[in-house]
């Protein structure tokens, strides 16, 4: 395109647009005058990253019925293109309808498979609490029975063995 084609292009809206200015108007010499607007800054922060989309069993059953009614040419190419899907999608949710693996059309959990809890292991954990607590009592009684061995032998008592046994 010459210069002269470029000039009479631009010139041509122009003329059917009389009256009106690129530049914002101008306040009259004795107006008081504004502050100019503020100047948008873009954001600086990265985007988050891109999310793989999930389909669900639901969407994906009833996006295969749907091509699957369609008759005309062009037909599933414009669903495709309605729904934002590949032609790659459609396929692989037909394979798996095919194969019969709708446990797959459905969502999965993803990670690690959990670990079957043993049942006698809760038991096992309280009865060791058990025990832990039951050996610092047992811990316990036989400070205090040496406490008050050393404690006869200094005041000259006997401490008998028995505990039936009364006093005199």
């Amino acid at each position: 395109m010459s210069k002269d084609q470029a000039g009479a292009r631009a010139a041509a809206p122009a003329a059917g647009r009389e009256g009106e200015r690129s530049e914002a108007e101008r306040p009259a010499a004795g107006a008081a005058a504004q502050p100019p607007a503020p100047v948008i800054v873009a954001d600086p922060e990265v985007p988050e990253k891109a999310r793989r989309r999930q389909f669900s069993a639901q969407y994906k059953l009833r996006v295969v019925e749907e091509a699957d009614r369609c008759s005309e040419p062009g037909e599933i190419g414009a669903l495709l293109r309605r729904e934002g899907l590949y032609s790659s999608h459609l396929s692989v949710w037909r394979r798996q309808r095919e194969e019969g693996s709708l446990d797959r059309l459905r969502p999965q959990k993803r990670g690690r498979k959990t670990k079957p809890v043993n049942p006698l292991a809760k038991k096992l954990a309280e009865l060791e609490r058990e025990n832990e607590k039951l050996r610092q009592r047992l811990q316990q009684a036989e400070t205090i029975i040496d406490v008050q061995k050393k404690v006869s032998q200094i005041l000259g008592t006997r401490l008998s063995d028995d505990p039936t046994e009364t006093r005199e």
